[in-house]
């Protein structure tokens, strides 16, 4: 699966595709993994949802051109440039301040950020904080006149595969585009590779994205903000729609929001491996005497891992790199601050749900038929 980051480029007066093309992999750890397998799963999506969801009834629901009245104004276009580069995306505003959330990517290395409002009117911005791993940021508009209308921001929690979807945005500079679909999965993984830290939770969505659109709200029929989207599937490399977009959770987002508006830039916990999950066969396979659990395959040199004394089956990146099959001789953590984990996922969700860097956790860990308990203290994810 090739993906693509869809801010569209600005080189001088032209415009071309999308930005920063990359491989999309689930990650072996989202706590810390240097290595990856295949193309991203959906985990907990069935068309039933999780407990507590709740459906969004035909009352609720508002027709397509209410959704786009309502939120059109809280739409912004943001044009930054880099010297002779640049690049175009979208943003929504969130509160009157003149506080307006995007991607990242659509504004990293900016030297000046213009935003273009719905009724014309332009303002310069700057940036407040930015959340770089989950690829999110925080601009601010202090023009005294700018028309602030902020959105609604939602739960993306509630959501469910077929959900009505909407996405408004600025794709190749067509101003205020309304595009519609549904939630095709839910709970994608997203990494670029070469270690990079993955973005958890995506929200899968059919709903036409393209070079522009990054940066803007996707919407629930409510006219909530459900999502910020951010990729688009790309295999042909032509940076066109076909159909498998990505947005980042808006839960997702409202994690680190206070801390982007204070003016951070939010870092993430990193323990340091790769992994997979353990299934039977696995166990089978290579004689585990745990039945689940993430069997350890990788611990980069140097982090809370190593330093904790984790163990895994490959000696290096390298041979990891070059290896087709999984070799025996890796750990298998079976918990962590005596919570069980039965996957990557889990370990990975608790890591960066519950802790910080500098925290300690305690990983439950089987080793040659002998369970360890080993301590290790989070760093702060590589940049």
């Amino acid at each position: 699966m090739r993906l693509r980051w869809i801010a569209a480029a600005v080189i001088a007066t032209g415009i071309i595709g999308g930005l920063m093309g990359a491989g999309a992999v689930q990650v072996f750890d989202g706590g810390g993994s240097d290595g990856a397998v295949s193309a991203p799963a959906p985990t907990n999506s069935t068309d039933e949802g999780t407990p507590g969801q709740a459906a969004l009834t035909s009352e609720e629901c508002l027709v397509p051109a209410d959704v786009y009245e309502q939120v059109r104004p809280a739409v912004v276009q943001i044009t930054s440039s880099a010297g002779q580069t640049g690049g175009t995306g979208t943003g929504v505003v969130v509160d009157e301040d003149g506080n307006i959330l995007t991607n990242n990517h659509v504004i990293s290395g900016a030297n000046t950020i213009e935003v273009r409002f719905a009724d014309g009117s332009t303002s310069e911005a700057t940036v407040v904080g930015t959340d770089p791993a989950n690829d999110l940021a925080v601009i601010h508009v202090s023009d005294p006149d700018a028309p602030l209308s902020p959105a609604q921001l939602g739960d993306s929690d509630s959501l469910r595969p077929g959900d009505q979807v909407l996405a408004i945005g600025n794709p190749f500079n067509l101003e205020g585009t309304l595009t519609q679909g549904i939630v095709s999965a839910l709970d994608r993984t997203y990494a670029s590779g070469g270690g990079t830290r993955p973005i958890r939770g995506m929200i899968q969505t059919d709903a036409p994205i393209n070079p522009g659109n990054s940066g803007g709200p996707l919407l629930n029929c409510k006219g909530e903000v459900i999502g910020i989207n951010s990729l688009l599937e790309n295999p042909t490399g032509q940076n066109v729609n076909v159909g498998v977009a990505f947005a980042v959770a808006i839960n997702t987002a409202k994690r680190s929001l206070n801390d982007m508006l204070a003016g951070e830039t939010v870092s993430h916990p990193w323990l340091g491996i790769g992994g997979v999950d353990v299934t039977p066969a696995l166990a089978t396979e290579l004689g585990l005497d745990a039945d689940s659990g993430v069997y350890v395959t990788l611990v980069s040199a140097g982090s809370p891992a190593d330093q904790s004394g984790l163990v895994g089956a490959f000696a290096s990146e390298n041979r990891a790199a070059g290896s087709a099959d999984v070799p025996p001789g890796g750990d298998v953590i079976s918990a962590v601050d005596g919570n069980p984990v039965t996957s990557i996922e889990e370990l990975a969700g608790y890591l960066d749900e519950q802790k910080q860097p500098g925290d300690n956790v305690e990983l439950t860990v089987h080793r040659d038929g002998e369970e360890l308990s080993l301590t290790a203290q989070l760093g702060e994810w590589p940049g």
